[in-house]
């Protein structure tokens, strides 16, 4: 007998108990040290009893219970299956109505089918409390609990079968009882005890019986006694009992009656019952639109097929009307979609012949609508082909196959424009393909059926079809060429593929003699070169022709699209020559290549044909396709439009793994480093502002005929009567000082670029491409080609045609790729080493060299958009070609961009003087500095960008750092990194030290001080601006809370004025009071998430 632990657990401990185990199955470390498992279903009947447990921890013990009751069950004793009697019995006779009494019952049923340990003393006892539930019909007040109780006993019937038919008597008095809402749970555990009894073959009465309800004792065949079966009830209390139930079906819910007549129908089949009475009780449930009546309906066509005789159209008619219903679900439509595929194959496997054709005939008139959803119109599409099949034979039918597979193809000829890989495409191909071989199964392996159909109307017709959407939408190019291998990979429909392109060759070809653009047929031109059934003759005349129009265009176009159309033409060529017997093709093939050689305008593409027109003539034809068998392995690309289809005469390495480390010898580096490494990055998602991120510009749209509003961008319009009209400028009171302002800042911002209209600003980053020798030779091994060279001179190694790409997830926009034709590899120790190079690197190299890459490495120029001035990563991926002709790929180590790198110049406009620039930007600086402070003077003020499409408004914010570094320090920093951007120096010492340094020039000198004018930081505590006491920093300890003040400069020099530009259209200011040993910088800007950025800067700029 095992004790009850001695301290419950509490609610905190059943949620992190309950918790465990769905994580792990079992309970941690910290519940097994106290307790057992075994103990777990004990503490847990113990806590439903608690008064003090709350109702959603009571519910969750109860679910716990029924999903892990296995595990909690499996070693329990009697001592507590008796208690879990006993706290069912608490909880169903308790006065609740909060849902526990439901819940209990649900979890406790589960609980006992699950458990197998049960001995039959406690089902009884549980089915006892059930049956006193269930015992008080029309009781209005539990009578949802009534109805669970009857849907666990009935659960427990189906568990355990004959378990009530001893008291199916009293069940059948309390159906006829019953009058709530609850009957519907009555009678399903009714005719479930009744089902098990007709089938167990039980001796018992299902209208009477002597055996009280409550309490309850178990059938003795369940105990392991004496059986009662027999040759089952009684016929004529069986028929009372179906004709009750079928008078019925009205008080049933759809899935009820699902449930209900899948025990319904066996029970009428046992009986040998006309099925007749069935049809007309329940044939009239097809005419709604619920899918679970409808399928109920084809549940008793199924089992009672002569019962509906001559009723097989009206049902089709029923469920075509139920899928072209456009207010029911998409699911259900489908649903019937797939019924009526069920009933036409059971129609068409009949024998009548006349029945069977009048059916079809009607499916077939059975027509996908334009705005049907994809997934309809395939399904239709099928219904058609199905229907069209059955019927197709020879002559007419044929021809109105080819007829209807035309107006099938109305729905979905979208697939004309869309891309290849479009839904629509694959639904139109789809249909095609099954109008092509429905007819034809793949387990028939006699040919003959594949001839028949080669000879049918049907696939001449589709064939015409298929040449005219090819010659007319090269768009369809790559989805045909799918279309004709999916036929020729098929062993058994392996002759229509071949039959198709030999129809290519010779309808469409023809057609594309007078077309210029054919690229976009090349890789049907390469299907047909694999096929030795089709005569070369007409492909290569096509191609002689092609290679003729470029020869004439040389003058016009000799770049990369010039050398991608050769080397496809070279493509096809090798093709030819794989798979064709040389003397069939040699007279024209020579013709073609000898053409390329001597005239094609691309050097490149020359040599290669000079190659191949080598092979053709000095290699006999088996040795040939030896030697271009690797060709076999290299599938041209399928789509037209994209440059380097067809691989110029390569080899791919055979190792991919060397290209996994390729940044260890490859290295790509700033030539400018950064300050601060940045390992972090502040996007803010745009809050109603716009989907570019910006978050301290508010955008308008100006009111502008020819330009309608983006409605990808979420721009706050403004009303008609605030809109800006030409000519007419919006009446406002403002003193002369903010009127000049805002003068300035609109000549300003009109040279900003707008970037919705009109390319960005650029941002360059520097860097460099090296090869280190070394590492790159111990893992590629020696490139060379001529072992003659390598005995004489050791040659770095070098690669050819290096295509450097770039990507980033930061907001930059898209980024150009780099190519370097050549670069050579580079020792990994001093690079003057001279040994027995014939190279000699000179010394005396000039410095244009040099920054061009000559001298160490190659130059390589990141270009960025930025959307956002933010700092980021940028991902480098390269491509390049070894001496022996290895492609080599791979990723390099990322680029970081820093927000030192977003830093320009403010641009000036055109019209503006050079002597006037210094003091141009001096006055830029000046206002805004006042617009990004707190004054709401301009808050509401728009200014116009380049262009005159979109207006912002600024909205800015300030901040402050305090440097503890001499002024040296500062002056020195300033002029290395941030002597671009000082627009203005005040203060007669400042002013005297930074003339001497001779490297800040052109900008606006102030020798006396500024008195209370703006760029001060107490221009912004005051309207007037006049309070210029120091200020004050205050710093709070963390021992006594005791402040300490802190002058924010001592020993005053003056002050340098910085102001930087971030693109697109943003700035960052900064005013620096440099004292002798610290310097306060002052600092605003109108996009405040770069304040995350410029202390680090500062810091790394100043202190270390």
């Amino acid at each position: 007998m095992t004790t009850p632990p001695a301290r419950p657990l509490s609610v905190h401990d059943w949620d992190v108990l309950i918790e465990d185990f769905h994580d792990s199955g079992a309970p941690r470390d910290w519940f097994t040290s106290v307790f057992s498992i075994d103990s777990l279903a004990d503490l847990a009947l113990s806590s439903l009893l608690r008064k003090d447990f709350p109702l959603p921890s009571k519910l969750s013990i109860l679910v716990f219970l029924d999903e892990f009751s296995e595990a909690l069950f499996h070693k329990s004793g009697d001592e507590t299956f008796d208690r879990f009697v006993d706290a069912l019995r608490a909880i169903v006779q308790s006065p609740t109505t909060d849902g526990l009494k439901e819940q209990a019952l649900i979890s406790f049923s589960s609980v006992l089918v699950a458990v197998d340990s049960f001995s039959v003393r406690h089902v009884e006892a549980v089915v006892d409390l059930l049956l006193a539930l269930v015992n008080r019909p029309n009781h209005g007040f539990d009578r949802q609990a009534r109805a669970v109780a009857c849907e666990c006993l009935r659960q427990l019937e189906k568990a355990f079968p004959g378990l009530l038919s001893e008291v199916t008597g009293h069940l059948w008095s309390l159906c006829q009882a019953e009058r709530t809402h609850a009957v519907q749970a009555y009678l399903l555990l009714f005719t479930t005890v009744v089902y098990n009894v007709v089938n167990q073959k039980l001796g018992v009465s299902l209208l009477s019986t002597s055996v009280p309800l409550v309490p309850f004792n178990a059938p003795l065949h369940l105990g392991g006694g004496g059986q009662s079966q027999g040759l089952g009830p009684d016929q004529k209390e069986l028929r009372r009992t179906l004709a009750f139930m079928l008078e019925s079906p009205y008080l049933f819910t759809s899935c009820a009656m699902m449930e209900f007549m899948g025990m319904v129908v066996p029970l009428a089949s046992a009986l040998e019952l006309q099925a007749s009475m069935l049809r007309v009780q329940f044939l009239g449930m097809v005419y709604s639109f619920d899918p679970m009546l409808c399928h109920v309906v084809l549940l008793m066509y199924t089992q009672f097929p002569d019962a509906f005789e001559g009723q097989e159209k009206d049902i089709m008619r029923r469920l075509m009307l139920f899928s072209k219903e456009t207010q029911i679900y998409l699911v259900f439509r489908l649903l019937a979609l797939h019924w009526l595929m069920g009933l036409l194959n059971k129609v068409r496997l009949s024998g009548e012949v006349g029945k069977r054709k009048s059916v079809l005939e009607m499916g077939r008139k059975f027509h996908p609508g334009v705005f049907d959803s994809l997934a309809l119109k395939a399904l239709k599409l099928d219904l058609i082909v199905q229907c069209s099949v059955c019927l197709s034979g020879g002559g007419d039918e044929g021809e109105s196959s080819g007829k209807l597979l035309k107006e099938c193809l109305v729905s979905v000829s979208d697939f004309e424009w869309l891309p290849p890989w479009s839904s629509e495409t694959g639904v139109a191909f789809r249909a095609l393909h099954k109008f092509l071989i429905c007819s034809s199964t793949h387990s028939d392996s006699d040919p003959s059926n594949t001839r028949s159909l080669m000879e049918s109307s049907l696939f001449q017709n589709l064939q015409g079809l298929l040449v005219d959407m090819t010659s007319k939408f090269q768009i369809l190019v790559p989805v045909v060429v799918s279309f004709t291998e999916r036929l020729i990979n098929c062993e058994k429909h392996q002759w229509l593929g071949e039959r198709f392109l030999q129809t290519i060759d010779e309808k469409l070809l023809p057609k594309l003699e007078k077309s210029c653009l054919l690229t976009a047929y090349f890789p049907l031109f390469h299907r047909i070169a694999e096929n030795d059934t089709i005569p070369p003759s007409r492909l290569i005349e096509l191609l002689t022709k092609f290679v003729l129009t470029l020869v004439d265009k040389r003058g016009f176009d000799v770049g990369l699209r010039m050398w991608d159309q050769g080397t496809e033409v070279l493509g096809i060529c090798r093709t030819l020559m794989s798979h064709h017997k040389s003397s069939r093709l040699f007279l024209g093939l020579s013709r073609l290549l000898s053409l390329m050689c001597l005239y094609f305008p691309d050097l490149d593409v020359r040599d290669n044909a000079r190659i191949y027109l080598r092979m053709l003539v000095c290699i006999p034809g088996r040795r040939l396709k030896k030697v271009l068998k690797p060709a076999d392995t290299v599938s041209p690309s399928t789509h037209s439009s994209a440059f380097f289809t067809v691989q110029s005469p390569r080899f791919p390495h055979d190792d991919p793994t060397k290209s996994l480390n390729l940044s260890s010898y490859i290295l790509l580096q700033r030539v400018t480093p950064l300050l601060v490494k940045q390992s972090w990055s502040l996007s803010l998602p745009s809050l109603g502002v716009g989907n570019d991120g910006y978050s301290s510009i508010i955008e308008s749209k100006i009111q502008v005929d020819e330009v309608e509003p983006d409605s990808s961008q979420e721009l706050q319009l403004l009303p008609d009567s605030r809109r800006i009209e030409s000519g007419k400028q919006t009446l406002r009171v403002m003193d002369a000082k903010i009127g000049e302002i805002l003068e300035r800042l609109r000549r300003y911002f009109s040279v900003v670029p707008d970037l919705r209209h009109m390319p960005g600003i650029k941002v360059r980053i520097n860097c460099t491409l090296r090869l280190d020798a070394e590492p790159y030779s111990s893992i590629w091994g020696s490139q060379s080609q001529s072992p003659e060279l390598d005995d004489k001179v050791d040659s770095p190694p070098a690669l050819f045609a290096t295509v450097v790409k770039f990507s980033s997830s930061a907001p930059y926009g898209s980024i150009p790729s780099c190519r370097i034709p050549f670069l050579l590899g580079e020792p990994h120790g001093d690079k003057n080493a001279q040994g027995s190079l014939d190279i000699v690197l000179l010394g005396n190299m000039p410095e244009e060299e040099e920054k061009a890459g000559l001298g160490g490495g190659a130059s390589v120029t990141v270009e960025l958009e930025p959307r956002e001035p933010t700092p980021g990563l940028v991902e480098v991926s390269m491509e390049a070609n070894a001496e022996s002709g290895q492609m080599i790929q791979g990723k390099l180590e990322s680029v970081p961009v820093g927000i030192e790198d977003m830093f320009l110049k403010p641009l000036a406009p055109p019209d503006e003087p050079e002597d006037t620039i210094p003091s141009y930007y001096a006055d830029l600086f000046n206002a805004l500095w006042e617009v990004c402070g707190s004054s709401s003077s301009t808050a509401h003020e728009t200014f116009a960008l380049k262009g005159g499409k979109t207006a912002v408004a600024i909205s800015g914010t300030r901040s402050v750092k305090l440097l503890e570094v001499p002024a040296e320090t500062v002056i020195q920093a300033s002029e290395l990194h941030l002597a671009p951007f000082v627009v203005a120096i005040t203060g007669e010492q400042l002013v005297n030290i930074v003339r001497e340094g001779g490297i800040i020039e052109n900008i606006v000198w102030h020798e006396e001080e500024e008195g209370g004018g703006q760029g001060t930081a107490s221009s912004s505590m005051g309207a007037t601006g006049s309070n210029r006491d120091p200020l004050r920093l205050t710093y709070i300890g963390y021992g006594d809370d005791q402040e300490v003040p802190m002058s924010r400069s001592r020993g005053k020099l003056g002050k340098i004025k910085m102001l930087m530009f971030l693109p697109p259209r943003y700035h960052l200011l900064f005013e620096m009071e440099v004292g002798e040993e610290s310097t306060l910088v002052h600092i605003r800007t109108d996009y405040w998430p770069c304040l995350a950025y410029v202390d680090d800067y500062l810091e790394a700029l100043f202190l270390l």
